[in-house]
């Protein structure tokens, strides 16, 4: 995430952010899980408070859990017990390391130029056959909402030309509503994909 409004809300609002009332995305994790072997290595990106790392590492997979911002990685580390590793999607320069990445609403806030780039490095993070998650808010537009964050809004079919021109194989993007911590209706997209 650049230095932004973005990463400045994240960072100044990390605790009441990360303890907010939430609910686990606990069917999409059961469905993403049921496709990695058991123990199976995943990489969280943009963990948040952790929540979903925690779930994933009660279901006894190896999860490494990153996010951007540093005071929200602390906040995880204090959930799941572990170290969280700071750093951004665009950092990413893992290869053939993870049997799943997991980015549940995170990947929304890349700019839509850095997109292309961001999803090769996942691909390639991953092994053949690896699988992705993600969710976006949906949109036709890039914009900012009520707290200033930077959302990339992608349509159903501006994302699956993206993945299908990166090489993803069985894609699926599901369509739901639903709505998110500024409290607005949220027409959601979920994305699943495998290298």
């Amino acid at each position: 995430m650049p230095r932004d409004s973005t990463s400045a809300f994240y960072e100044e609002n990390a605790k009441t952010y990360a303890n907010r009332a939430r609910s686990l995305p606990k069917r999409q994790l059961d469905v993403f899980l049921a496709g990695i072997a058991p123990g199976g290595a995943i990489l969280e990106l943009g963990c948040g408070g952790g929540q979903d790392s925690a779930y994933m590492l009660s279901q006894g997979f190896q999860v490494t859990a990153t996010d951007g911002s540093a005071e929200l990685a602390r906040q995880a580390e204090a959930l799941i017990g572990r170290p969280v590793k700071v750093m951004l999607f665009q950092e990413l320069d893992a290869d053939s390391a993870f049997d799943g990445v997991w980015a549940h609403a995170s990947l929304l806030h890349v700019p839509r130029a850095e997109l292309p780039d961001v999803f090769t490095r996942i691909r390639r993070a991953l092994r053949t056959g690896g699988l992705l998650h993600a969710s976006f808010k949906a949109g036709e537009a890039e914009g900012h909402d009520g707290f200033g964050r930077y959302y990339n809004y992608p349509s159903r079919e501006w994302l699956s030309a993206l993945l299908t021109k990166g090489g993803w194989r069985n894609l699926a993007i599901k369509e739901s509503d639903g709505g998110g911590c500024d409290g607005k209706p949220t027409r959601w997209l979920a994305v699943s994909a495998e290298r």
